[in-house]
């Protein structure tokens, strides 16, 4: 079992400027936070995954406090709270312990169109109609990573993932450069290190296959909140997505739950 200061976390994005999302008619496809006005990035999506890392480790306090609308006000609450500046873009962490502590942490971030935050599709690879930065997505050099339980709930447990980042020399945030992490078993990617990764096949966008809560055995990479939001916007299927098939130079895209949707182009050779 983890240590007693092992935590179940999130980044979400805190942006005024999604307060227009719930009444701007470009983005009426865009159902979270249960329908609510909110400056917070897929709050509800974030609350849940959380949610389901409690389930797993039988975390009950911490069930009780963020289940239903109270749980998404109770995180709102904190998060509000802590923010000093709010009419600011923020990366916000928030942290619950297994006794319900729970703690936030920001930082400033730049602001990116609605646009970016809830697309209404994903352009083809042929197209060069994206205007933000492109990252660089590397594959990681090491062949010893096995998913687990550490790789499908996010949590303070994160060595894979910052191994993996080292070895691929991004060795700060402001680095656009994402690495894939390669399942040694079978080839798969699972998941970027700090993203979902999406991938053009047979004309459609498809995201790294990962596995149910039902399933015997770990497969895959986190079921992302911007993954989760795609896959039910119909953007993108789910599909095994071996790391052979990747095509030096082949566009590909990113998301997370603080920056949205990223455009990446695939490097290969070093």
């Amino acid at each position: 079992m983890a240590s007693s200061d092992f935590q179940i976390f999130t980044s979400l994005r805190y942006d005024p400027a999604l307060l227009q999302v719930h009444s701007h008619p470009d983005f009426t496809h865009a159902s979270w936070n249960h329908g609510h006005s909110s400056p917070f990035y897929m709050l509800d999506y974030h609350r849940d995954r959380m949610l389901r890392a409690a389930h797993h480790w039988k975390w009950d306090y911490v069930i009780s406090s963020l289940t239903g609308d109270a749980g998404l006000q109770l995180l709102a609450d904190n998060i509000t709270a802590h923010l000093a500046q709010k009419d600011q873009p923020a990366r916000v962490r928030v942290a619950i312990f297994q006794n319900g502590k729970l703690t936030v942490t920001s930082a400033p971030v730049p602001s990116v169109p609605l646009s970016r935050l809830f697309p209404t599709t994903l352009d083809p690879p042929t197209l060069d109609l994206y205007s933000g930065s492109v990252f660089e997505v590397v594959v990681d050099t090491t062949d010893n990573v096995n998913p687990s339980e550490f790789t499908h709930y996010k949590t303070s447990q994160r060595q894979v993932y910052d191994e993996a980042r080292q070895r691929a020399g991004i060795t700060s945030p402001t680095i656009s450069r994402e690495v894939l992490i390669v399942d040694s078993k079978d080839g798969s990617v699972m998941e970027g290190s700090i993203s979902t990764p999406y991938f053009f096949r047979d004309g459609k966008w498809v995201t790294p296959f990962v596995n149910k809560e039902t399933d015997k055995e770990w497969h895959g990479g986190q079921d992302g909140t911007t993954r989760r939001w795609a896959l039910e916007m119909g953007l993108v299927v789910e599909e095994v997505v071996l790391a052979q098939s990747l095509v030096d130079g082949e566009k590909c895209w990113l998301s997370t739950g603080v920056r949205g949707f990223i455009l990446g182009r695939v490097k290969l050779n070093p």
